[in-house]
């Protein structure tokens, strides 16, 4: 399933036009996005969390040549799903 695929499921089960659904998934998105962008977690009940995780700066390689780079240090988003969640796609 895709964004727009998504968007309109959700204007389907709730009733609402397509620009009205697609509103309500892009709020949810940008607003789990700036929060992760704050450090600050977002944890859904029953669905789960999205965090961020630090990487510090290190060395790697140039796999087209062999040199060693530099790789910055960054923020990686991170999903953890919860049980609910877990269970539900592994009951099929």
């Amino acid at each position: 399933m895709n964004k727009t695929e998504l968007i309109k499921k959700v204007a389907a089960e709730n009733e609402l036009t397509q620009k009205q659904a697609a509103a309500v998934v892009n709020s949810v998105l940008n607003n789990i996005m700036d929060s992760l962008a704050a450090h600050d977690p977002v944890a859904i009940l029953g669905f789960g969390t999205f965090s961020c995780k630090h990487r510090d700066a290190r060395q790697g390689r140039n796999p087209a040549n062999g040199k060693t780079i530099n790789i910055a240090a960054s923020n990686t988003p991170v999903f953890k799903a919860a049980k609910v969640f877990k269970d539900k796609v592994n009951k099929h």
